[in-house]
């Protein structure tokens, strides 16, 4: 085992600069890609870290390769993964510069490999439960770690998955608050999904980084999104750091097990 426990960066976490005796491995995957992941120790544990956008953030939410990147950290024996994502926000109590665990999705992506089992000869026909996308006890862990830091982290919010690359329209986002969505952004479906199939424990960190479309009269900008995390990139590795230290060395959730049921001929 190379890792036991992965972050995932999103925009603007492009670099884990606290990982110790940090080296970086490519790791083959058959899904079109082999990812460079950088493997260091941080807080006594074995971490991987992976920029989900590519060096420079050279990778568009609708082209990142989420089955090569979750492939390459299941080679590597990781067992957990917490992930960071920038979103918008539709919920008036959740703010830009708040953090935000993710509970539920919804998701409207249109064009992405959304699983590893596609049938005969490609791993068979999987339907796993998704009623619970993210790992409870990862997520307590998270939450603990932000309230010993007194780091402000909404427990819950409602995550709506966009196609992008382009922002949402109003009318788009007034839909989404009709749904209950508090969070919207362009990365994490897959990405969840595909941890949950390959049994990794999989939670993420919202970081929220600007009003989303129509909730306020300013235009979107990447430039301001970047901007926003930039300023909350130290609260979220303080988190991330603190986490990682009291993630427990067994896993005590249902994650391990979650093709129990789900194969069809098994």
């Amino acid at each position: 085992m190379e890792a036991e426990i992965a972050i995932i960066g999103g925009s603007g976490v492009y670099t884990l600069s606290m990982l110790k005796g940090a080296r970086k491995v490519t790791v083959k995957t058959p899904h079109g890609r082999d990812p460079d992941i950088v493997i260091g120790d941080l807080s006594g544990r074995k971490v991987a870290f992976i920029s989900r956008h590519g060096k420079g953030h050279s990778v568009p939410p609708h082209l990142v390769n989420y089955r090569a990147n979750i492939w390459a950290l299941h080679r590597l024996g990781v067992k957990r993964i917490i992930a960071t994502t920038a979103t918008g926000t539709l919920n008036p109590k959740i703010v830009p510069g708040d953090l935000a665990l993710l509970t539920q999705f919804v998701d409207f992506t249109k064009a992405r490999a959304p699983t590893f089992y596609e049938g005969e000869g490609n791993g068979g026909v999987v339907h796993v439960d998704m009623t619970e996308p993210y790992c409870a006890e990862l997520r307590g862990v998270l939450s603990k770690a932000a309230k010993k830091l007194k780091i402000k982290l909404h427990p819950e919010s409602n995550y709506a998955c966009m196609e992008g690359p382009r922002f949402e329209t109003a009318a788009e986002i007034n839909a989404l608050r009709t749904l209950g969505c508090d969070i919207v952004g362009m990365t994490n479906v897959p990405e969840c999904v595909l941890a949950r199939e390959i049994q990794i424990c999989y939670s993420t960190i919202g970081v929220i980084t600007n009003w989303a479309a129509g909730m306020t009269k300013e235009m979107l900008s990447h430039a301001a999104v970047l901007r926003l995390m930039e300023q909350n990139i130290d609260r979220t590795r303080r988190l991330i750091i603190e986490a990682v230290e009291n993630i427990p060395k067994e896993r005590g959730c249902n994650c391990a097990a979650a093709l129990e049921g789900g194969r069809i001929g098994a």
